[in-house]
């Protein structure tokens, strides 16, 4: 199956998710990552507002402000680029995928600890299928040198979004874990530093 039938075929299921389940599966996901270690080395953690049945990061978020982090969410800039804001913000706006951004001062993706970004697609050898737009692998692409270890990319997802293997493309970021509502999975020169 080519990239574009699978990316549609996954969004369908995760859009199939009742409330309920989609509920379940985000207090789930925050208990898999509230588990991990790296938490407590980090204190600069961007995520993401679900959108089209991604896998709520929310009650994640709540702990981490209850913890003192410092939380951010991506804001769409010129050239398809992503920049962070602080997260809770006194204003918000939609932007022009009618996803809600915090306003206030950018942050720029180097200056962030660890990054949960939305899977579409994912395999345990670190290959991700996101919505298509490129704008995770472009703002990140300095990760690809693997010359900076900071921030740390883990993509989050629904465990049925899992699949046999997908191809791994040049400009790929790649990913130091994958989290669903089941496991943490740490991914290749990264499993060492995560496991």
């Amino acid at each position: 199956m080519d990239r574009s039938a699978l990316r549609r075929q996954l969004r369908r299921r995760r859009q199939s998710l009742t409330r309920h389940q989609q509920q379940r599966a985000a207090r789930r996901l925050a208990a898999v990552v509230l588990r991990r270690p790296e938490l407590r080395r980090v204190q600069h953690i961007a995520l993401y507002l679900p959108h089209d049945g991604e896998i709520s990061p929310l009650p994640l978020v709540n702990e981490l402000l209850a913890r003192g982090k410092c939380v951010y969410l991506p804001v769409l800039r010129p050239g398809s680029l992503l920049r962070f804001r602080r997260f809770p913000a006194a204003r918000m706006r939609r932007n022009r995928f009618g996803i809600a951004e915090p306003l206030g001062r950018d942050v720029r993706p180097e200056h962030l600890d660890l990054v949960f970004l939305p899977l579409v697609g994912f395999d345990r050898y670190g290959g991700r299928l996101g919505m298509g737009g490129g704008y995770y692998d472009r703002s990140f692409a300095f990760v690809r040198s693997g010359r900076v270890r900071r921030p740390l990319l883990v993509g989050l997802g629904h465990a049925f979004q899992e699949v046999e293997r997908l191809p791994i493309e040049p400009w790929d970021v790649p990913l130091a874990a994958i989290a669903t509502e089941r496991r943490w999975l740490a991914i290749g020169r990264f499993a060492q530093t995560l496991s």
